[in-house]
């Protein structure tokens, strides 16, 4: 059936004088010789940029699958937070007309469930946020260069939570404890640091978007990610990457 025939669809829901039977008792076979040939495709396909709603899909996976806080971004959620508002008033603008149609109404629905999946999306991307900040609290108020990565808001939180931590610590355990030993930064030659910073040694998938410089890999080959290519390797490696958006993590 000749589906490419530019007007067969639109002959098709006309009728013209042809029902749906009779188009397809006439159509060429698939193995007839006088078929039209592939069209050429263009080698090159100039990308469409990212809707907002891409772009906060895209860091939200990122925050997902990274071990460290990623940079906010205020400014993409302010922007899909006020397009959530505008269009759940005027969702219900609509549904409180009685001139709406089935049809509209059906519309309706749609856009609901529309704003529901954003929604779902920005709570889940905060709420990795969060988990991380909580996890990482005191980790991130000795470093200057993390706390940039953060809003103001974040900021104010994990410096509040810390504070609880070590207050909390300080009642139950430190406070019985030699007034030495009664610190929680302590660095001893060979022990753990008592401060929980992430661990960027964890492998991480990531896709590259652009083709991207080389990197060095811990066995001191270097890695060369072409466009659209998959590599499992330590966030460390492409933490660059990750902050100028030439990777994203999958």
């Amino acid at each position: 059936m000749d589906t490419d025939d530019p007007d067969f669809f639109g002959r098709l829901a006309r009728g013209d004088g042809n029902t749906f039977e009779d188009l397809l008792r006439n159509a060429p076979r698939d193995d007839d010789d006088n078929l039209a040939q592939p069209r050429d495709v263009p080698f090159y396909v100039e990308e469409e940029p990212e809707t907002p709603l891409q772009q906060l899909i895209r860091r939200w996976v990122n925050e997902r699958h990274s071990p460290d806080v990623l940079p906010t971004e205020e400014d993409l959620l302010s922007r899909l937070l006020d397009h959530i508002r505008s269009q759940s008033e005027t969702v219900q603008l609509l549904r409180a007309d009685p001139s709406s149609s089935e049809e509209e109404h059906f519309r309706i629905m749609l856009v609901q469930t529309e704003v529901e999946r954003v929604k779902f999306i920005v709570r889940s991307y905060l709420r990795t946020r969060l988990f991380k900040i909580e996890k990482h609290a005191r980790y991130i108020m000795t470093n200057p260069d993390v706390q940039q990565r953060l809003s103001q808001s974040e900021v104010d939180h994990a410096r509040r939570f810390a504070r609880l931590t070590d207050q909390h610590f300080y009642n139950t355990v430190l406070q019985s404890l030699p007034e030495s030993q009664q610190t929680l930064d302590d660095r001893i030659l060979f022990v753990p640091s008592m401060i929980t910073e992430p661990d960027k040694t964890r492998a991480v998938f990531v896709r590259a978007r652009q083709n991207c410089p080389p990197v060095r890999l811990p066995d001191g080959t270097a890695l060369e990610m072409q466009k659209g290519h998959i590599s499992l390797t330590p966030y460390w490696v492409v933490e660059e990457l990750v902050a100028r958006g030439e990777v994203e993590l999958v």
